[in-house]
């Protein structure tokens, strides 16, 4: 759909240069989703694989953040090879909804309710964050805490259109369970993609 070379807006690696691929196609449905155009693949043009990681390469950034869309929808075998060859490390941001492919140097594994994860993505994320859209999503959250291994780094994250009136509970709950991180959307307060 697009790629562009911004700074990381959230969780982690949040305030990190990256290089972000955003693949079209996705059939999890978020309704609050800050990107529906992606939803549709068809609409975006298809491009060379080689042609993606050279663009990537060229930007100087050593991260490349493959995300959607619903980016596990596709074999992403091929591309984080060629983005590895060129020296970059490989980050996904998914909410897990199909097996994972493709060689990862981070998991950003975010659940949706919209549509469940399966079962290998618990294993496998570095990075659990939660989009906080209602008060019982904190609960929701610690399902998905004990499933992901002891080293997965855990993120509340307020959705954006009602960042105002989560992130206070977020804040108590993260002060009431320490084991959780607050993530912001800070590219947005920065006003960059």
């Amino acid at each position: 759909m697009e790629d562009f070379y911004t700074i990381q807006g959230e969780g982690f690696y949040q305030g990190s240069a990256a290089y972000f691929i955003r693949l079209g196609g996705c059939d999890v449905g978020c309704v609050w989703c800050d990107v529906k155009e992606s939803w549709d693949a068809a609409a975006h043009p298809q491009v060379q694989i080689s042609d993606i990681a050279e663009k990537a390469a060229a930007s100087g950034s050593p991260i490349a953040v493959i995300t959607g869309g619903e980016p596990v929808m596709y074999d992403l075998t091929l591309l984080t090879r060629a983005l590895r060859d060129a020296g970059m490390r490989t980050h996904i941001e998914t909410s897990g909804v199909y097996p994972l492919t493709g060689t990862w140097d981070w998991v950003c594994f975010s659940p949706k309710k919209f549509k469940a994860p399966h079962p290998s993505i618990f294993e496998k994320a570095n990075e659990l964050k939660v989009i906080v859209f209602n008060k019982s999503d904190l609960g929701w959250a610690e399902d998905f805490a004990a499933k992901v291994s002891k080293q997965c780094r855990l993120y509340l994250q307020p959705e954006w259109s009602k960042e105002k009136e989560m992130l206070p509970l977020i804040i108590e709950y993260v002060k009431a369970n320490p084991k959780w991180e607050v993530s912001l959307q800070i590219h947005k307060y920065m006003n960059i993609p």
